[in-house]
């Protein structure tokens, strides 16, 4: 065997390279030591988390389910003991946590299935948000309630086959909007109305100070003062695109006549069936009795009531003329107008123009339509 003697210098190289082994061997010792000391750390908040996404009350754990997750999920190790004290320490901190023979789960959360569920819901009726975004937005929900609260949620699968805006500004909007409300600035966008192609078409531009959005039958509005228009205007935020923050500030709400005690939101809920923004006026209308439950889901309580008769009843609210002309057509035979003449005026000329259009058959029809009078009187 031959062994080689090293040279002073090389000898140095050696005593220098078995030194740095030894000080990396020492730092790696040390990383796993705070390693340990992080895992230990942590790990009460682990078990949280494993409780939290794991566990529900039909779905408890035991120490060892706890003990495998931690390892599977989050490569932590640790025995029994350390779970049971790290449990009884979040006892202690407050955490409702239930225990018993099958196990321990998080018997609260921050948001219960009930209210995700309702919140859920929300999101799927919502008109205003995309087919895209909506499942994206529920799936967040879904992951508050954890693995097993989604086997109860089937119906999100359905999200695209619900009435949805194929807007997909509509958050970028609602962002835009609300940091030029808080800035106090003004914005541009495009209003877009829809097309024969079920598409969203640019109809005009606007430019405005923004107050407020809010949601009003199960649409998001933007009300703004319009300068193309000169007056508080009410926009969908499904049908906005292109919106930009301007530079300049806005015109404090207060200015805008109507408006100078700030905004009534009361009156807004209530006083606009439909986002008409000319001021309200009082409406008398005569209904029968069992339009109060409609006359309520629509205007709240904030209305007169005089009783007519043992089968009608009068009904005094405050509303835009032109948002409740379309309110009272929507339900035609069932409600007549007492005053204002002007509106009662409106409603016999909508009446009557659309009487006429069913009263002038083309040729075609009279023939189905004369055949139809015939078997009606046989059938009397």
């Amino acid at each position: 065997m031959l062994y080689c003697v090293p040279k002073s210098g090389h000898l140095r190289e050696i005593k220098k390279l078995f030194r740095n082994v030894s000080i990396n061997h020492d730092k790696r010792r040390i990383k796993g030591a705070d390693m340990a000391l992080e895992a230990k750390k942590t790990l009460i908040m682990r078990i949280y988390q494993i409780l939290e996404e794991y566990s529900d009350d039909e779905h408890p754990l035991t120490q060892q389910d706890i003990i495998d997750l931690l390892a599977r999920d989050y490569g932590v190790e640790c025995e029994r003991k350390a779970v049971g004290r790290n449990l009884s320490y979040l006892k202690e901190m407050g955490f409702d946590i239930e225990s018993g023979k099958e196990g321990s789960y998080l018997a609260t959360r921050k948001i219960e299935n009930a209210e995700l569920r309702l919140l859920i819901d929300s999101v799927l009726s919502s008109r205003n948000i995309n087919s895209t975004h909506s499942k994206q937005l529920i799936d967040k929900l879904i992951s508050l309630g954890g693995r097993n609260f989604k086997s109860h949620v089937k119906h999100v699968y359905s999200v695209k086959e619900w009435d949805k805006s194929s807007n997909k500004d509509f958050f970028y909007n609602v962002e835009i909007a609300d940091e030029a409300i808080e800035q106090g600035k003004k914005i541009t966008f495009d209003y877009n109305k829809m097309g024969l192609d079920k598409q969203l078409h640019k109809n005009l531009s606007h430019k405005g100070s923004p107050y407020q959005m809010f949601l009003h039958n199960q649409r998001y509005y933007l009300m703004m003062f319009d300068e193309v228009f000169g007056e508080v205007g009410y926009y969908r935020m499904d049908k906005i695109t292109n919106i930009e923050i301007v530079n300049e500030d806005a015109k404090p709400l207060k200015e805008n006549a109507g408006f100078e005690k700030g905004i009534d939101y009361k009156q807004i809920s209530t006083a606009l069936p439909y986002m008409y923004n000319d001021k309200p006026i009082p409406v008398t209308i005569k209904c029968r009795n069992y339009m109060m439950d409609t006359l309520s889901d629509w205007f709240g309580t904030n209305f007169v009531v005089k009783r007519v008769d043992d089968e009608h009843f009068t009904a005094t609210v405050t509303a835009s003329e032109k948002a409740i002309l379309y309110w009272i057509l929507q339900y035609n035979y069932k409600i007549e107008v007492i005053s204002p003449e002007s509106l009662r005026q409106r409603v016999i000329y909508s009446l009557k123009t659309t009487l006429a259009k069913y009263e002038k058959p083309s040729a075609d029809e009279n023939g189905s339509a004369n055949a139809s009078t015939e078997n009606e009187a046989a059938k009397c």
